[in-house]
């Protein structure tokens, strides 16, 4: 038996964001359908907190994969040669549970987070919004940016981060790449003052987003953080906004966005309006006003990766790309 083992550049290629945003809306429209399976996952804490590595196994039945994510999450790379999450998803056959494929997921988790805060931000941002905020130079500051390009005309960009030379580098990089001149700021209040598309991005365990800066109207996606004691947006942000989320179960005992205001007595379990999923599947209803302020909380999950990996494999299996390397083999004979 061979397994096909796809690297890093060639993930980029196979999975462009324009179809990782449809394979997205496929994965959660299926959840919402009640056709994946979805677990919390396991995370292990390395000695000192200095890293993570965390399991994230899931299921999708269209089309029918199975598999996992290992990844390292190391917040101190971020400006180093080396990404925050690394490591593989695993696609093993549905039927038997022979591993197919082995591919690189930090490039897979950098593609399909932006690409789930696109499929959120179509459905939840005005169909006008156009003045991008993005907090956060890294990595899904990048992604996030191509994947609003992808569902918005994007009329103003504006970047802060903490760290002077990475905001204004990622503005210097980036610029007119998407069709839009990125500024850098100096405080995060001045960039997403009068914004309607705002994306938080950061690795801040404190909030780096203040209700009182958002303008009537605005759509927030925030990505940062998935541990329960940490957040990018304070209370009145979340209070002032209907909130909607990647997974229930995953946001009551990972969100530190949610859960923090909830132990506050700011809101209740009843702030949340429900899945993306279920906007696509026309369960609950998206946005509702002009003027409403929403927020997409995006904890990622396993059945994003799986039904990446699963479209990368079928892409490198017809383009005959990928290496094949011999791993397992028939069973002994008793």
């Amino acid at each position: 038996m061979e397994i096909l083992v796809i690297d890093r550049p060639l993930v980029r290629r196979l999975l462009p964001m324009g179809q990782c945003i449809g394979a997205m809306r496929k994965a959660l429209a299926g959840l919402a359908r009640g056709e994946g399976v979805q677990p919390l996952r396991t995370i292990m804490w390395l000695p000192e907190k200095k890293g993570a590595i965390g399991l994230m196994p899931g299921y999708t039945a269209d089309p029918p994969a199975a598999g996992v994510k290992v990844v390292t999450v190391f917040p101190q790379n971020h400006g180093t040669e080396f990404d925050s999450h690394q490591g593989a998803v695993l696609l093993f056959h549905a039927q038997h549970g022979y591993l197919l494929a082995l591919a690189e997921a930090g490039e897979i988790t950098a593609i399909r987070t932006a690409a789930v805060s696109a499929v959120a931000s179509d459905l939840l941002a005005r169909p006008q919004a156009g003045d991008l905020a993005i907090l956060g130079s890294g990595v899904q500051a990048r992604q996030h940016l191509e994947a609003m390009s992808c569902v918005r005309d994007l009329r103003r960009v504006r970047v802060w981060s903490p760290t002077r030379e990475h905001r204004e580098d990622f503005a210097a990089r980036l610029s007119g790449r998407f069709g839009c001149r990125v500024e850098a700021m100096r405080g995060p209040r001045e960039t997403v003052e009068g914004a309607d598309l705002i994306c938080t991005t950061t690795f801040a365990s404190q909030p780096v987003l203040e209700g009182g800066w958002l303008a009537p109207g605005c759509h927030i996606n925030a990505v940062g953080s998935s541990l329960p004691t940490a957040r990018e947006l304070d209370s009145q942000a979340v209070l002032r906004s209907r909130l909607f989320i990647d997974r229930l179960e995953s946001t009551l005992n990972e969100a530190g966005d949610f859960l923090i205001p909830k132990e506050e007595g700011v809101i209740d379990d009843s702030h949340i309006q429900g899945e993306i999923g279920d906007i696509l599947e026309g369960k609950i209803e998206g946005r509702r006003g002009h003027h409403e302020i929403t927020l997409f909380k995006s904890l990622g999950l396993a059945v994003e990766d799986v039904q990446a990996v699963e479209w990368i494999y079928r892409q490198a299996l017809s383009q005959g790309v990928g290496e094949k390397v011999p791993f397992g083999g028939p069973k002994e004979a008793d």
